[in-house]
């Protein structure tokens, strides 16, 4: 296992990113993004079987879809920090010609990104789609994808969970980020998901709760037993329960800032909070 220090350091590095990107341009998605970055660092920097001379195919290697895509700010830094493309191009975030549009997007090439995933919803159903054709091409790798909780409001979702547990997807770990928070508000009052444990596992699923979403430890600990769970004819989901704009106090504990940027003098106290530890693009 990766140092512990080393990972959390990482952690503080992507959080500064986040940071200084959205508040460059002034948009962009940050609550989302701070609240998934340990997701994201234990995935990438410990759990996933994956390298940065990438390809499409992604053949013989764990896959990673990204389906709340608004949450692109953690992705590209992470993306960055592994080494899929200089740190120096998470400048140009959201700028025109950019590699780095405010949705992940396919047709720019950029290294790391499988599926445009701008449009909520969708994901699953394509991260369904990778793990078939792993099992048909007798590749023994995993699919790995991350879903917003206010993502679960689209009825495409079931169709997926439905159609994956039916059809024995078993090579598959999704993972839904319960932050109970969306656009408009929380979930419970923009439209409730119910008791979405019960739901998963009427539908056929193996799964996982997750209480520190925002624990490297634990994060790494819960994909790691959801690992243990693959290869049994179920698919397998991870309710991960974190904190929107985590490690950011005034981001914390509201949805007003899931697509707001700082201003230079909260973008400072945010700095000030999460201090420098690999060095800023």
């Amino acid at each position: 296992m990766t140092d512990i220090t080393s990972l959390e350091n990482t952690t503080l590095q992507i959080r500064r990113d986040i940071l200084r990107m959205v508040h460059k341009v002034n948009s962009g998605h940050p609550g989302g993004s701070l609240g998934c970055t340990e997701f994201f660092v234990a995935l990438y920097f410990e759990v996933m079987e994956h390298h940065a001379d990438f390809s499409m195919e992604g053949k013989d290697e764990d896959l990673f879809f990204l389906s709340n895509g608004h949450i692109s700010p953690v992705f590209y830094s992470t993306l960055a920090r592994s080494g899929y493309f200089p740190v120096e191009e998470l400048n140009t975030f959201r700028l025109i010609d950019s590699r780095l549009q405010g949705h992940p997007t396919t047709h720019e090439g950029l290294p790391g990104v499988r599926v445009a995933s701008g449009s909520l919803g969708q994901g699953l159903s394509v991260a369904i789609g990778a793990a078939l054709s792993k099992k048909l091409t007798n590749d023994s790798k995993t699919v790995f994808v991350l879903m917003g909780d206010g993502e679960l409001q689209e009825g495409q979702n079931w169709e997926a969970i439905m159609y994956a547990a039916a059809k024995g997807v078993d090579n598959l770990i999704a993972t839904v980020d319960l932050n109970g928070k969306q656009i408009d508000g929380t979930t419970e009052e923009v439209l409730s998901l119910g008791n979405v444990r019960n739901k998963f596992e009427a539908f056929g699923w193996e799964v996982l709760e997750l209480s520190e979403g925002n624990s490297l430890p634990h994060i790494i600990a819960a994909l790691n037993e959801a690992k243990t769970k693959l290869g049994k004819q179920k698919p397998v989901v991870i309710l991960m329960q974190t904190e929107m704009g985590n490690g950011v106090s005034y981001m914390m504990h509201t949805h007003a800032w899931h697509g707001k940027a700082p201003n230079d003098e909260q973008l400072a106290i945010a700095l000030s909070e999460n201090k420098e530890t690999l060095g800023d693009y």
